[in-house]
């Protein structure tokens, strides 16, 4: 089984239920992410939450369904290394957070798991990911 580095697009399009999402391949992955996803996605539901306050009760099912999927994923800890190696030269230019993802994904592949592909539904994160050498799944 493949493993795949999920960013925080991925978790939420599948949450949220939104169209292209990636929900039908993990089942035929061993998916991992960063604890900074865990932040990003919880973030993303209390924007949604004070965008609109009428959806506050859709979206304590999207809570629920946020920590059932991270649940099913194992999580990376934001270290050191994984710090420092955010903060190296890029080929593409890419914003703190998406570094950190990437890098994240770089340091699993390092140490245990070379084949690991990277999902994302952002363009440039994509890029920047097949830029280091990672299959890119999602856009």
């Amino acid at each position: 089984m493949r493993a795949a580095y999920l960013d925080s697009s991925v978790v939420l399009r599948v949450v949220l239920g939104q169209p292209d999402n990636l929900a039908a391949l993990l089942p035929d992955l061993e998916p991992f992410t960063s604890v900074l996803t865990q932040v990003e996605c919880l973030r993303a539901l209390d924007r949604l939450r004070f965008a609109d306050p009428s959806l506050s009760d859709a979206l304590v099912d999207k809570w629920a369904g946020l920590a059932r999927v991270f649940g099913s994923l194992a999580i990376v800890q934001l270290g050191p290394r994984i710090l420092s190696h955010a903060a190296q030269p890029l080929p593409l230019p890419l914003a703190t957070l998406d570094a950190l993802h990437l890098a994240t994904a770089g340091a699993v592949r390092e140490r245990r798991r070379p084949d690991v592909a990277f999902a994302t539904h952002d363009r440039q994160l994509g890029r920047a990911a097949a830029a280091v050498g990672f299959e890119v799944v999602g856009v």
